[in-house]
């Protein structure tokens, strides 16, 4: 069954929405959906209070390093983190709380060519069962490419059954943003949620899209609950209309 995984995520020290393809690192500033005036340790108590597991922190640029710490302490091992994760600091993170590390864009050299070595090297330093590959993707003519660097550099791995075999040695989950519809509240990418479910292996979460309940079911549907799924901007307590944050509670807890 598909659980509901809820998310901070981070922009200049606030709770933000932002659309997934306008993070850039030079020029106007991100397009935002939403500036939340709650801090990130309210959601993580809140998310807390109401048991909604395998969330996750995202740091999206600099400045939410104390912002990140403050939703960790809130939830000690009830939260995943990512944003610039290495091997240099991906220990201090889990000595600061969370659960597990996420991490994606260290993992590449600049042009973005997978540095295999680099994830062997993390897997030794935290083990495999403390680390989220971010496989966050935009759809390409080969299929669904990852993206790195904020969603602006496409790499060398493309999402198929092969690539994701191959790196499940390497870490205990996967999350996917589908960079091109997040933060639209236009709809999923159902195809790219259908290739997810096919596969059987490590848990799942998908991102990006979701403007409805019926999106949730749909991903469900699609991937045979096999694939977990994060809901943002439509979300009331992120300023949308889509979905109620007691919908979500109420999801989670018939499948508990």
């Amino acid at each position: 069954m598909s659980m509901i995984r809820p998310c901070i995520d981070l922009h200049q020290g606030k709770v933000k929405q932002i659309v997934g393809g306008t993070l850039k690192d030079e020029g106007a500033g991100p397009k935002e959906n939403f500036v939340s005036d709650q801090s990130a340790a309210d959601f993580a108590a809140m998310y807390r209070r109401d048991n909604l597991l395998g969330g996750h922190v995202i740091q999206l640029g600099p400045g939410n390093f104390d912002a990140a710490c403050d939703a960790l302490a809130a939830w000690p091992n009830g939260l995943q983190v990512g944003g610039g994760i290495s091997v240099e600091n991906a220990v201090s993170w889990l000595e600061a709380g969370a659960s597990h590390v996420i991490v994606t864009s260290w993992l590449f050299n600049d042009e973005g060519q997978l540095l295999e070595n680099r994830l062997k090297e993390l897997e030794r330093e935290v083990g495999r069962e403390r680390i989220v590959l971010d496989l966050s993707c935009r759809k390409t003519k080969s299929g669904w490419t990852v993206a790195m660097n904020r969603w602006q550099t496409l790499t060398n791995i493309d999402i198929t059954a092969m690539t994701l075999d191959t790196l499940a040695e390497y870490c205990d989950e996967y999350l996917v943003h589908a960079a091109d519809v997040e933060g639209l509240c236009g709809g999923i990418d159902a195809e790219l949620v259908k290739v997810l479910g096919s596969w059987a292996g490590v848990p799942m979460t998908y991102a990006g899209g979701v403007a409805t309940m019926d999106d949730v079911k749909l991903i469900e549907n699609s991937s045979d609950g096999k694939v977990d799924v994060t809901v943002g901007s439509a979300l009331d307590i992120f300023g949308g209309k889509g979905v109620k944050y007691d919908e979500i509670v109420a999801w989670n807890r018939k499948r508990l």
